[in-house]
Order: structure tokens, then sequence, then C-alpha cells
């Protein structure tokens, strides 16, 4: 595509009032008009002919094969001029589809030995299958009065998925031996409650884990060693619906969701516990068997990431009465959803309800930050006030709900967004240390 600059729009509004001018003093001079467009067209055909030629234009790509929700990426385009002149400088603009946001949306590069190197960093919007559509460059001629714009296709496809590489790195560090009590897993002997063997009591030692039989019998002290017990059944149910699917802190809620259920999915595996995901809006979407060992952790991330955005209202009674239907021995529930008015809330503690006769259920809230700043903000409009009366109402509603759960017996995870995967792994820990399930 071949189009003038604002340069050459310019020079024909310029010199026309001027060439007008003379016609009027002498009508011999009428021809001045017509030559300085003459002019100016010849202008635009020599800028047109000096300008680089998009048949001679190379292209070379360089795209990541992937992306994770929450992270980012980098694409990189070499453009090069295999024959002819070469412009000064190109403007490149990336497309992509809505998942997909480049940044910065324009560049400007400048050539080093005829190729011109353009950079993008790629911000995943949502999961799925996001996808690099074409790459538009335009330069201008030596003259400055063309612009020549060229677009090449690139119909790139690039999976967006949950935040493996941040849930494995997160979970190594709590693996670490010098992280701090509460926060890290328990060793395999010694802290569990699962009887592991006998030793000789050294000084140290708790004296309520002597076995006073064995040390009569033996003629010395005895203590029981324990290691954590293994095979605890861990159902992560991950609500999908309209109100998970909001935006909190730049991400989705449910990819959030997402990104601390494989965290503690990983921990799980790697101490011996089985774990199942289970996901819903107005309808169950996912149920899976429980599995173990890290192995089984690639399946759990393939099946999560195929968790799909909805539009549809929670359904709570279906979903739960479905979810402890299947289950066919205790285990530990962690529901990741959020609510937005009072009737579903009901709905949603009158089913956890039934569930925690036979479960143990792990309620895990994400705090939104943005609410509470909402409340917090100094009014100086009507609009202001309107908008912290309304957060206000919206927290006070949510700690009501928050209480009400406590009093049943459901144990609470609630945490900022960037830190709720941490809070909740060290919720697990809590309940594996006091022996709940």
């Amino acid at each position: 595509m071949i189009y003038p600059t604002r340069r050459a729009i310019l020079l024909t509004a310029l010199g026309a009032p001027v060439a007008l001018g003379f016609g009027l003093a002498m009508s011999r001079l009428w021809l001045a008009a017509p030559a300085w467009c003459l002019l100016v067209g010849v202008g635009v055909l020599l800028d047109w002919m000096l300008a680089g030629w998009s048949s001679a234009l190379e292209v070379e790509t360089t795209i990541p094969r992937v992306l994770a929700a929450g992270g980012e990426g980098l694409a990189r385009f070499q453009v090069r001029f295999k024959r002819g002149p070469v412009p000064r400088e190109v403007e490149v603009i990336l497309e992509a589809d809505p998942r997909i946001a480049a940044e910065p949306p324009r560049g400007t590069v400048r050539p080093e030995n005829r190729a011109f190197a353009a950079e993008f960093r790629l911000v995943p919007r949502r999961r799925g299958d996001g996808r690099l559509t074409a790459l538009w460059l335009r330069w201008r001629g030596p003259l400055g009065l063309v612009w020549k714009q060229t677009t090449q296709p690139l119909d790139a496809p690039i999976p967006i998925t949950p935040n493996i590489p941040a849930v494995k790195e997160e979970a190594m560090r709590l693996f670490s031996r010098d992280a701090l009590f509460g926060a890290k897993i328990q060793l395999e002997t010694g802290g569990g409650t699962e009887f592991h063997a006998l030793k000789d009591h050294v000084s140290g030692m708790d004296r309520r884990a002597v076995d006073w039989k064995q040390s009569a019998r033996h003629g010395r002290l005895l203590t029981k060693e324990y290691r954590t017990e293994r095979n605890h059944h861990i159902i992560l149910a991950l609500d999908c619906g309209r109100a998970m699917s909001d935006p909190l802190a730049g991400l989705p809620r449910i990819d959030r969701a997402i990104n601390a259920a494989l965290l503690l999915a990983y921990v799980c595996l790697r101490i011996g516990d089985r774990v199942g995901l289970f996901a819903f809006d107005a309808r169950p979407r996912l149920s899976t068997k429980v599995t173990a060992g890290v192995n089984s952790f690639g399946l759990l991330q393939r099946l999560a990431s195929r968790i799909e955005y909805s539009g549809d209202e929670s359904n709570y009674t279906l979903a739960l009465t479905t979810l402890g239907g299947e289950l066919e021995r205790r285990s530990l529930i962690v529901v990741f959803t959020d609510f937005t008015d009072s009737t579903s809330a009901e709905l949603m503690i009158e089913n956890i309800g039934r569930l925690i006769r036979r479960h143990l259920v792990l309620f895990v809230v994400l705090r939104d930050e943005e609410l509470e700043s909402l409340a917090a903000l100094e009014p100086h409009t009507a609009d202001d006030v309107s908008r912290a009366v309304t957060a206000e109402a919206l927290l006070r509603e949510r700690e009501t709900v928050i209480t009400r759960l406590r009093r049943m017996g459901v144990r609470i995870v609630d945490a900022p967004a960037e830190r709720i995967g941490p809070a909740l792994l060290s919720a697990y820990l809590d309940v594996k240390r006091k022996d709940l399930l």
C-alpha cells in the first residue's frame, strides 16, 4: 500500500493559495497552480522510487512456543531489505488476538547492516489458544513525501497455560530446609502421626513419645518415631463461573485460583497424598479421580488448562451435591470461589454445611484489595461517597459469610491474590500437622 505523508499534503495545501494569488495578480501566471501540483507529484513519484521495496523485504520471527497466564514472553522480529534502497527507519505494529497484549503497541526501529530488529513484550490476558496474526510495517521515502506499507501474515498460535514455572519455583522454595516453620514440608520421619519405628531415647527428645511398655521390656528408654501419614485425598474444587472470570489485580480470579491449586497439588503429590480436580459453573464441567505420584502433575496441569471462562452463574447446589456423591472416603475439599450476592452466599453455605458433616472443607478467599481501597478512600464527591458505601457493604457481607463458615467448622484461607498460594499451602500443612483428616 502506498499513500502520501502529511508533508506531501501540507505542501500541496500551502502551495495552492500562493499559486492562486499569482494567477489573480497576473492572468498569464494561472499555470502556476497546476505547475505546483505537478512539481509535488513528481516529488512524490521520485520519493516512491527511492524508498525501499516491499518485494525485497524479508522477515524472520522468533516467538515463544507457550505463554503462562500471569507471566510474559518476548517476540523478536528481524526485518531485512535484501536489495535496493534502505529506509532510515521502519514503524512496526504487532497484531494479536484479544488474549495477548503486545507492549509497546507500536515501535520504530533503525537499520543496522540493512536489517531492523524489533522486539515486543507479550502479556497474556486470558488462558486459551492465543495467536499472533500479522506484522504491520511502514516506512517513508528519503524526501518524506510518501508512505509505503506492507503486512506480513504470521498466523502463529501460542497456547496460554497456567503459570507452571512459577508454581514449581514456589514449590521448590517452600521445600527448602531453610524455610520458616509453617511454610515448609514436614520431614518424612519424626513429624507425622503414623508410627514408623522405635529408637533409643536421647536427651532433648519429647518425653511424651516414650513407649514405656517397650522400654520396660528391653530395659532401656525407647521413643516412638512417626512419619507423615500418606494417601489422604485432596479435592480441588474450582468455581469457573461468572464471578470467578472477572479480573483481580490484572488477572482473572480463576487463573489465580488455578495457580494456587496447582501449587498445592504439586506439594501434595510430593508428600504422597492423592489429588483430584473438580470444576463447575452452572453445572459440573470437570471431575477427575484422585491421582498419586509426582508424575501425575502433568495430567493435572493439562486438565486445569482446559477449564474455560464462563459467563454463567455458579450452581452450588448441583455442583457440591455432585461432588459429595462422588467421594467415597473422608477428604480435604479445597473450595475456590467468589460470591457477589447474599442469595448465592446462602446457597453456598447450605451446601458446604452438608459436605462438612463428612469431609474437611478449606475455603479459599481472594482478598479484593481494590474493593478495600475504594471503601477506605476519602470521599470528595457524591460519586465517591456512593462507591465507598457500596464497597463497604460488599466487604461487610463478605465478612459475615466468612464468619458463618468459620462457626460451621470450615477452615478459611484469606490472603491477597499474590500470596494466596503460600497461604493455602501453610493451611494444608497445618491440617496435616494437627491430623485433622
